[in-house]
């Protein structure tokens, strides 16, 4: 969250005893305690729903912007709270990281896998989860930016790759969903990700391209705000033309099938993770570019005959 700060002068802080590892310390965060009460960051220990609650309470009280952090699995633990912002419009910022089984050895415990299609699902819950860096700053600042709705900002554990783009695809950005690779002509195949799973879909794409198959990539970091854009802007990503579609996100999969149809596919998880490095369990799972290819050429063959 570094430059931030000069943006919103306000912003107030918090995490529940993970502050070093969801990385919502900044240069300028100066911790609250009964001897001093004039800093901007609470560490609330390990009481998440007291922080989420709280949280609540400073929006509510006015004149300050809360965020508060923890790992994405521990939002079971303040459901309840993150409900409430929702339905009384606060603009809590909800610091969410180590989205999936890129978490590793914790294993399944602390593994997300239904916790991203749970927080969508709330009403007035505004969800991000970004694939890099510009992905993630655009954001925050939109997070920033909200008056009567929170935001909850799902990032990974590991680092992933800075995605090219032109000013076009940039701007595109705010609305959720964008093209951030296209092919020459009508495509044959869309690929749908989010997050960390956005490189894999670049990736497969580029394969798919050399066996001749026109491919268009989306990534969609935030569902919620792609579905409030106009029937064409969302006609213009998703063509119903084309109906051979992957979406890939390394979690529960039926969220996405509003988006690829009866006739697409998605490759997500349908069980809990395992306790492995992140790599091994990537493919493990099936999110390599090998299985994307197998899923594709599956489509494809399916709609030739």
């Amino acid at each position: 969250m570094n430059g931030l700060g000069p943006l919103l002068p306000e912003l107030i802080g918090g995490s529940a005893d993970l502050a070093g590892s969801n990385y919502t310390i900044w240069d300028q965060s100066k911790a609250i305690s009964a001897a001093d009460a004039e800093g901007n960051y609470i560490y609330f220990g390990v009481r998440e729903f007291a922080m989420a609650a709280i949280s609540n309470g400073i929006a509510l009280y006015g004149g300050f912007k809360p965020y508060a952090g923890t790992f994405l699995v521990f939002t079971d633990y303040m459901r309840n709270a993150m409900r409430m912002s929702a339905l009384m419009k606060q603009p809590v910022i909800y610091v969410l990281t180590h989205d999936s089984i890129g978490l590793g050895e914790d294993g399944p415990t602390h593994q997300p896998v239904e916790h991203v299609t749970s927080l969508r699902i709330i009403p007035n819950m505004s969800l991000w989860r970004p694939c890099d860096s510009l992905e993630s700053l655009l954001a925050w600042t939109i997070a920033c930016e909200k008056t009567d709705q929170p935001s909850s900002l799902v990032f990974s554990r590991q680092g992933l790759p800075h995605q090219s783009r032109n000013t076009e695809q940039i701007n595109n950005i705010r609305k959720g969903g964008y093209i951030l690779k296209d092919c020459e002509g009508v495509p044959q195949l869309i690929l749908i990700a989010s997050g960390s799973e956005v490189e894999l879909a670049m990736q497969a794409s580029a394969k798919l391209e050399q066996d001749g198959t026109r491919v268009r990539v989306v990534s969609m970091p935030s569902t919620d705000h792609f579905d409030a854009q106009s029937a064409d802007y969302r006609e213009s990503v998703l063509p119903a033309v084309v109906d051979k579609r992957i979406a890939i996100e390394a979690g529960v999969p039926d969220y996405w099938y509003k988006y690829v149809g009866v006739n697409g596919a998605v490759i997500g998880m349908s069980e809990f993770g395992e306790s492995a490095p992140a790599d091994v369990l990537f493919e493990h799972f099936g999110f390599t570019v090998d299985n994307v290819l197998t899923v594709a050429d599956s489509l494809i063959a399916a709609n030739a005959k």
